[in-house]
């Protein structure tokens, strides 16, 4: 063989050889070098409320366990928009990620109302046991199929009676006009002889405060730390409904971070459950109530009897609600059923 056929063999292994070197280590350098994200969070909930607490800790364990490549801003008080409109933006891409109140996701997934029904379950534990052990795959389906991923529940709380008098009995509110932000609370109110308007949770106090509404359906983490319990002093306790929340990512936006980051977001998640996120806005109702006396406002108790009395009036129309959810919601509510007799408590 002639010397430069020789050089032109020695420089082809050398090529070969270095290219053979990179394919091997191109794996490990993406791993290495992932690219950082920054994200855009939507809530609804009041700056330095119990919930921006806990989406603040969230924000930072998902910093933590992602070693800084993801970053999230969080943009309080529907500064974005009312949660109706926001949920359909991260459907859209347009904002990336969300925390919610079902009602509010809803309106992408109606079957989600299933979880809210006025009355239906009798305590908070069984609800618990219902949507954490039959509802989160088929509420994750159900986000998917609207281009979204659920990345968890949360808790908006128990729903009292909000207004200017104590509202305690189901006559009570007939003739009256109440906010509604959700399909199910419209059928109910109908079925109560009241009139309902949708009105975002950035209008609330407004609303109420001029007469355009009457009284709302209200946890005790938006009523006092949002300022509400001004304009609408008397709280009657019925606990009509216990509200989950909804953290929610646009699905695409999810599907591109790397395998690392979806790691990173499984850790937090791990960290900031939802046995965690319940037990603290139900165990801080009580200090905001104490602050609600405590700043000169009424809170009305109810009877075991009283409740019952709502129960009775409202349990009519749950049928009537299940079907202006369409979709699987028929379907759905009998895998409820089933679960309601299995986490009877």
């Amino acid at each position: 063989m002639n010397q430069p056929t020789t050089r032109r063999l020695r420089r082809l292994t050398c090529a070969v050889a270095g290219a053979l070197v990179w394919l091997a280590a191109a794996p490990l350098a993406a791993q290495a070098q992932t690219s950082p994200v920054t994200l855009r969070l939507t809530a609804n909930a009041p700056p330095k409320s119990p919930w921006a607490v806990q989406i603040d800790r969230f924000i930072a364990k998902v910093a933590e366990e992602s070693k800084g490549s993801v970053k999230i801003e969080a943009f309080y008080g529907g500064q974005l928009g009312n949660e109706q409109d926001t949920i359909q933006q991260i459907a859209r891409g347009r904002i990336d990620l969300g925390f919610f109140a079902i009602g509010a996701a809803s309106l992408l997934a109606p079957e989600l109302q299933l979880a809210i029904m006025p009355t239906y379950f009798r305590s908070v534990a069984e609800q618990d046991c219902v949507l954490d052990k039959h509802l989160l795959k088929p509420f994750d389906e159900l986000f998917a199929a609207k281009g979204l991923k659920l990345l968890s529940l949360g808790e908006v709380g128990t729903i009292d009676l909000i207004g200017k008098k104590p509202y305690l009995l189901p006559k009570d509110v007939k003739g009256g006009k109440a906010i509604t932000y959700s399909k199910v609370q419209s059928t109910m109110w109908g079925s109560l002889g009241a009139n309902s308007t949708f009105v975002g949770v950035p209008e609330w106090s407004a609303a109420l405060q001029t007469g355009v509404v009457d009284f709302a359906g209200s946890p005790m983490a938006l009523y006092v730390p949002g300022g509400i319990n001004k304009v609408a002093p008397v709280l009657t306790r019925l606990a009509l409904w216990n509200t989950p929340g909804v953290n929610v990512i646009n699905k695409a936006t999810y599907d591109k971070l790397s395998a690392d980051q979806r790691a990173a977001f499984d850790r937090a998640l791990a960290v900031e459950n939802a046995p965690l996120l319940r037990r603290e806005i139900r165990g801080i109702e009580g200090k905001l109530r104490e602050a609600h006396l405590a700043g000169g406002g009424q809170i009305v108790e109810s009877t075991a009897e009283q409740r019952e009395a709502w129960r009775t009036a409202v349990a009519p129309s749950w049928p009537e609600m299940v079907k202006s959810m369409g979709g699987q919601a028929d379907a759905l509510f009998k895998t409820i059923e089933a679960a309601h007799a299995a986490c009877k408590i």
